[in-house]
């Protein structure tokens, strides 16, 4: 790696630069995909999903661009493009198309689900090493659960049951919510 700082033993750099590409990858697929839903959510609660998720994208986007820099920083060189998210991609991509909030909102919940496991992941890694990139992964975790808290909240019944909570995937969530 170009300007790799003093600071960080080479190999570990390299894999902090690997994992903070592979999250910044899945940030610009999910602010990509909350685009998606902004624009394909339709039904009664529509204009509140609608509005709630705008918010979520830009701040999503701000902390890909958050971890891009610190990719820079480290000496690597932060890659957005649509390629990068292939390549790094280790999820299915969101299948939904023109669909209900509950649908949409359970489908999210799965794919929350998936980014904050991963990003989860990553803190355990960046903690070994860096304890910069560590807090940033942190504060994002902490902005992407209460998000995901947020959807949730549309879903749960009075007893804070959420049906689709034993679907793996996004396609199932969707369906068990219909």
């Amino acid at each position: 790696m170009i300007g790799q700082p003093k600071y960080l033993d080479a190999n570990d750099a390299e894999a902090l630069v690997a994992t903070l590409q592979a999250r910044l990858s899945a940030l610009n697929d999910l602010h990509l995909t909350l685009k998606h839903v902004h624009w394909n959510v339709v039904g009664p609660s529509f204009i509140g999903v609608h509005q709630m998720i705008d918010p979520q994208v830009e701040t999503v986007r701000g902390f890909a661009d958050g971890l891009a820099e610190r990719i820079a920083a480290l000496g690597g060189t932060p890659f957005g493009t649509t390629a990068a998210i292939a390549e790094n991609r280790t999820w299915d991509d969101y299948s939904l198309g023109r669909d209900t909030v509950t649908a949409h909102l359970a489908a999210l919940d799965v794919v929350y689900a998936g980014v904050i496991g991963s990003h989860r992941a990553a803190i355990e890694l960046a903690g070994k090493i860096d304890p910069v990139s560590e807090d940033i992964l942190i504060g994002q975790t902490g902005a992407l659960e209460k998000f995901q808290w947020l959807m949730r909240a549309h879903l749960e019944d009075a007893a804070g049951d959420i049906p689709h909570w034993a679907q793996s995937t996004e396609a199932g969530a969707a369906s068990t919510a219909r």
